[in-house]
């Protein structure tokens, strides 16, 4: 078993294997056993123990719940919005149900958004330029079909404080930096234990024996990624009926130099985007200080405010079912 009084903020240090998933790259499967093991024991109990200072795990005992409280958090960032101290919001696509529930809580509430801004997280990449919003993968287009197109016209930001990825990503950077706080940047949990599209890198170059230390990697900003063979797999399978030809090989994404700019970061579990192992896996190495970028997700181990949420009937179990 691992020695669960590691200090916060330390580095797995171990001799690397290769991936069993996808050889030519990085991923989770290069871990120590012992890592694995252990997150693949922890019960749901064991999971709410893993709070600490800076880390937060909290359960929901329905969807509706699960699904309202990621919403509100949007409301609770921008009724702080001013325009002397303009607040906003860096969203996901995955999760998308609480899209139309934010639209409706603005609604209800009267809540105008003129001073508020909204990041969007990530835009698919068609090798030239960010794809665009006819197309059915468009992320810009999920967040206005779902969410901003549903507010009222006299409550709606305007359009210049919606900040979405280009595939030129001068703008959203110095969007970071243009003195708009962000009070909180959601997320949701990818099979390949990213946020955002933040995936493992390739095992070549200067990464062929290792990794990048959580130090490098931390120092990337927004930028197109290639997409690791599992993250394409599973944009196909939860947004695309299986048809893995339609979704494109890259991305832009925020970068950690962004994510360290957001006053806390939310990470939204309902059991659909990640499996059972993968929802215990982060959760034990973030509490641990256990940051290796073969798992990005446990990068933020150093962020000083993350919470992740879990829709408790999401969980299921690391036991083996035969279906």
């Amino acid at each position: 078993m691992l020695d669960m009084r590691t200090s916060p903020n330390q580095t797995v240090s171990m001799a690397r294997k290769h991936s069993t998933i996808a050889p030519d790259w990085w991923d989770y499967t290069t871990l120590d056993e012992d890592i694995i093991s252990d997150a693949a024991a922890l019960t749901p109990a064991d999971l709410l123990q893993l709070s600490r200072p800076g880390f937060t795990v909290k359960f929901y005992d329905t969807l509706e719940e699960f699904y309202l409280a990621e919403a509100l958090e949007y409301v609770e960032a921008w009724r702080q919005s001013t325009a002397d101290n303009p607040v906003g919001v860096c969203g996901p696509i995955g999760p998308t149900e609480q899209l139309p529930l934010v639209a409706r809580l603005v609604n209800t509430l009267g809540l105008d958004l003129k001073c508020s801004h909204f990041w969007g997280m990530d835009e698919w990449f068609d090798g030239s330029r960010e794809v665009p919003v006819t197309h059915p993968l468009s992320f810009e287009r999920a967040d206005r079909e779902l969410c901003f197109d549903r507010i009222e016209p006299e409550l709606r930001m305007p359009d210049e404080n919606l900040h979405f990825p280009k595939g030129d990503v001068t703008e959203y950077c110095d969007s970071w930096d243009s003195g708009v706080r962000c009070a909180v940047m959601q997320g949701g949990q990818g099979d390949i234990k990213h946020w955002a599209f933040n995936d493992p890198v390739r095992r070549s170059g200067t990464w062929m024996d290792a990794p990048p230390s959580p130090e490098e990697y931390r120092k990337l900003k927004t930028r197109i990624v290639e997409l690791h063979p599992i993250t394409l797999a599973q944009n196909a399978r939860t947004s695309g009926g299986g048809n893995i030809t339609m979704v494109p090989q890259q991305a832009i994404t925020v970068g950690p130099v962004e994510t360290w700019k957001a006053d806390k970061v939310s990470i939204w579990q309902a059991g659909t985007h990640d499996n059972p192992f993968g929802q215990r896996l982060t959760a034990l190495m973030i509490s641990k200080g256990l940051a290796d970028s073969a798992v990005p997700m446990s990068l933020l181990a150093d962020h000083p405010n993350v919470q992740f949420n879990y829709y408790r009937g999401g969980l299921g179990t690391c036991a083996v079912e035969m279906h």
